[in-house]
């Protein structure tokens, strides 16, 4: 309980300066976003919808604000998470996140792929300008993948939380400065906020005919899952918990305050712990949503005045003209600062893999001692790096093969598994967390109604949301497709639970 002592006084200390001590966590996930979230998609909104964009994304961070605190709460006051509490659903134990797994498989290189081949947009349109259309960026995406991967090897949660808090405080200062730079419509960035009018492509979007044929929805619904985050960054958070160990949320069985006792002092420290994930995840949310408005801004006065789209392999370069319309001679310092954001983006990306697979190995005790956790680490990573790599060298074939004058956007590659883990995913997190704090949270510790009722909206508008988007990217294909994996993972756990018990029986 010593190490806990410093957390839990300055979450009980009257100066809230002190509760900033608090912000960890967090701060993963926020730069998890910002490289791709603010810098790519929010620019790219901005260009093509406006202010009134804004309105969206404040719902975005609302609802998975509510996601992500809630789920930590019950991590907070259980020491259970969420895949745990999952294989209790019916059916073979487990098989929800077997599921989970199946599409991380898929997903995750897809994710680190996507980061690594936007870096070498960037690191190829200053190098080799004239050969932008000959994939020279997934080349460049190949050699910063495998130095990231290196770097993970070696790494730790504690240099994870401490890179990354110094990269979205420094980004933090510099955004807000950009935005004062850029002098934008003040009052219509404020009404962008409370604009309740769907947005509608611009009438120049005909000179982007790749844009103009895809559905304002799927375009909608990328967002919606890129900003604040993706449903796997937020098991991980809650995974993040253990390594701070606030509360029961910690590594082994500390059970300093169990929720069954009667002792009220107890109960009010424990109660007192669940303030930890309030004032990280507002933290993490009101800086998501200011990098956002900056980005939507800079898209809106810059980008979309000139028609102009971050777009296909270009995802990075357009963005220099933010930076050349306030001072030409801090055009090397923005693609620094670019460089840095996906860079980071790109390593929390792939730190959130061995987390997510640390707690899937958790739910399954029968695996604990078939892996060791170190193992597992290295596996993942190798998995996830080697996967990536492999979408890279896909789809540089794919262009040589088929004599495509560039390779496939990346954009297209990331919309089929960004509406499951940004959208459909959260949406099943947020209806599941409801049932587990009904089921498992005694009735001094119940979710206050309001969050309640903000998770279940948020659950039904996520999915409802998520299953649009599906249909029209691609129809019946994207259902069968996640119709396959449920049953794949429903049949594995079915085969592993016969298994396990027939060893039990005989042991």
């Amino acid at each position: 309980m010593s190490s806990c002592r410093k957390p839990l006084d300055a979450l009980t200390s009257r100066n809230p300066a002190s509760w900033l001590t608090i912000f960890g966590p967090g701060a993963i996930i926020a730069s998890l976003t910002i490289g791709s979230g603010e810098l790519i998609f929010s620019s790219r909104g901005g260009a093509l919808f406006g202010y009134q964009l804004l309105s969206l994304f404040l719902l975005v961070c609302v609802f998975k604000w509510v996601l992500v605190f809630t789920t930590a709460r019950h991590m907070v006051l259980t020491g259970a998470h969420p895949f745990q509490r999952w294989t209790e659903l019916p059916g073979p134990r487990g098989w929800l996140p077997m599921a989970f797994l199946l599409l991380a498989i898929v997903s995750f290189p897809i994710w680190v792929s996507f980061h690594a081949g936007t870096l070498g947009t960037l690191v190829s349109g200053l190098l080799h300008a004239e050969s932008s259309g000959t994939g020279t960026h997934l080349m460049w995406g190949m050699v910063i993948l495998l130095v990231v991967v290196g770097l993970t090897f070696t790494g730790s949660y504690k240099r994870l939380e401490k890179l990354q808090l110094l990269f979205v405080l420094l980004m933090l200062l510099a955004v807000t400065v950009s935005l004062f730079l850029i002098h934008p419509e003040w009052a219509d960035l404020l009404a962008g906020f409370v604009n309740v009018t769907p947005p509608v492509y611009p009438d120049w979007i005909a000179e982007h005919p790749d844009i103009a044929k895809r559905p304002v929805w799927v375009e909608l619904s990328t967002y919606v899952g890129v900003i604040g985050g993706s449903g796997y960054d937020y098991l991980a958070y809650v995974t993040y918990l253990r390594d701070k160990q606030w509360g029961l949320a910690s590594n082994g069985q500390p059970s300093p305050v169990p929720v069954d006792v009667h002792d009220e002092a107890a109960r009010v420290r424990l109660r007192q712990w669940c303030r930890a994930p309030l004032i990280d995840c507002t933290l993490s949310f009101a800086i998501v949503l200011l990098f956002s408005a900056v980005f939507v801004a800079c898209g809106t006065e810059i980008l979309g005045q000139a028609h102009k789209v971050p777009d296909g392999n270009n995802l990075l370069n357009l963005q220099a003209a933010f930076v050349e319309a306030t001072s030409p001679w801090l055009r090397p310092f923005y693609f620094v600062g670019a460089f840095l954001a996906l860079f980071g983006t790109l390593y929390g990306t792939i730190e959130v893999a061995p987390a997510v697979m640390r707690e899937i190995q958790n739910a399954f005790p029968q695996s604990k001692s078939a892996i060791a956790p170190a193992k597992t680490r290295r596996i993942t990573i190798l998995w996830v790096g080697i996967g990536g790599i492999l979408v890279l060298i896909g789809n540089l074939c794919w262009q040589h093969f088929t004599g495509a004058d560039k390779p496939t956007a990346l954009i297209a590659i990331l919309t089929p598994t960004n509406l499951f883990t940004g959208v459909l995913a959260c949406g099943i997190i947020c209806i599941l967390s409801c049932w587990a704090d009904r089921r498992h949270l005694k009735h001094s510790f119940k979710t206050p109604l309001l969050l309640t009722l903000l998770n279940a909206i948020a659950a039904v508008l996520f999915i409802a949301l998520g299953i649009k988007a599906y249909w029209d990217h691609s129809g019946r294909t994207a259902f069968l497709i996640l119709a396959c994996t449920i049953a794949a993972a429903w049949l594995v756990t079915f085969l592993l639970n016969r298994r396990l018990a027939k060893r039990e029986a005989g042991g």
